[in-house]
């Protein structure tokens, strides 16, 4: 279950950004999940919400924006999106590394990552500019 620690690697990144920032609450985070990531969107949003308690980010919403693959192939010069196994144990067909035309291993060049995209806050109303405390 690999989601887990991409909802741990996220908590911890937007947490960090919470330190440096004055971040009173965190709202959205939204993510961009590349198809070639393989990861099951509502598992790792349960994985999210679980770690997520008792923090600045408890109760936020976690978007997910999904990333086609694209790949390429060295042999034939193709580019486009993968070929796709469609096997009856699957719920959906899984993208695999195979030219689509000839059968080639290819490269991927976009959907195999995960990123933060945005981060939605209330920063602390004392470091608002207009909102400080005279001393």
């Amino acid at each position: 279950m690999h989601e887990l620690s991409i909802a741990s690697s996220v908590v911890d990144s937007v947490l960090e950004f919470i330190d440096t920032h004055e971040v009173k609450k965190v709202l959205t985070v939204r993510l961009a999940v590349g198809e070639l990531s393989y990861v099951e969107t509502e598992q790792l949003r349960f994985c999210y919400s679980a770690i997520t308690q008792e923090t600045a980010m408890e109760n936020s919403t976690l978007e997910i924006e999904s990333v086609a693959a694209v790949v390429v192939c060295p042999q034939c010069d193709y580019r486009g999106s993968p070929k796709y196994w469609e096997d009856a144990l699957s719920a959906a067909p899984i993208p695999t590394l195979e030219c689509p035309h000839c059968h080639s291993t290819v490269e991927p060049v976009q959907g195999h990552d995960c990123a933060i995209k945005t981060i939605q806050f209330i920063a602390c109303a004392d470091e608002m500019p207009g909102n400080r405390r005279k001393q």
